[in-house]
């Protein structure tokens, strides 16, 4: 995919279409992720929301290759989440969240999940939604992810982060000011 962004959160046509292709070929080559689901449906859908294609095609250039997981019958909207074998390559040495960035005297990230996931339209999953993710294959076997964080723990200086090894998913807690080059964030979209 063309590496180019535009502030406005939409698409030129050329990279509505390649954006579409790469997602249905996706689509196709990993049925287990969606087995009862019809792409021509979710193309429509897609096709009729540009600020959510933006958002994909974000997902898409860090390297999250998004993927449908579902679809929520109550809402009649697709479920789209990073399915990259690793935490997303272009999302990672990110702190938690803003006030973490803000906190940190030395040694900044640029930028933290929360406020990523912000400006690209995305939820960050849940310790829920990470562990149905997993069920659907084996991710983040080198890397981790930051998932959203109760505001208990994060009230105390906190963050969660989850990974898979021995075939388990584990949560831990970390200083929500920590940031590792192999620690990103895995985003959701309903579309």
């Amino acid at each position: 995919m063309t590496n180019n962004t535009t502030s406005e959160k939409s698409l030129s046509s050329e990279q509505m279409e390649e954006l579409i292709s790469v997602l249905k070929k996706r689509f196709e080559k990993n049925m287990h992720r969606h087995e009862d689901l019809d792409w021509d449906k979710v193309q429509e859908k897609l096709e009729s929301n540009a600020e959510k294609l933006w958002s994909l095609y974000e997902m898409e250039r860090t390297e999250g290759e998004p993927d449908v997981i579902g679809y929520d019958k109550g809402t009649d909207e697709y479920l789209f989440c990073d399915c990259s074998k690793e935490s997303p390559k272009g999302r990672r040495s990110v702190c938690y969240d803003h006030a973490a960035l803000e906190a940190r005297k030395k040694f900044k990230p640029e930028n933290s999940a929360m406020n990523m996931a912000a400006e690209m339209g995305l939820e960050m999953l849940t310790e829920e939604k990470y562990r149905e993710l997993q069920k659907l294959g084996e991710f983040d076997l080198k890397t981790s992810s930051w998932i959203q964080t109760p505001d208990e723990i994060r009230k105390l200086g906190g963050a969660l982060f989850c990974d898979r090894r021995f075939n388990h998913v584990f949560v831990y807690h970390n200083g929500a000011d920590s940031y590792y080059g192999a620690r990103g964030f895995r985003g959701m979209l309903r579309v």
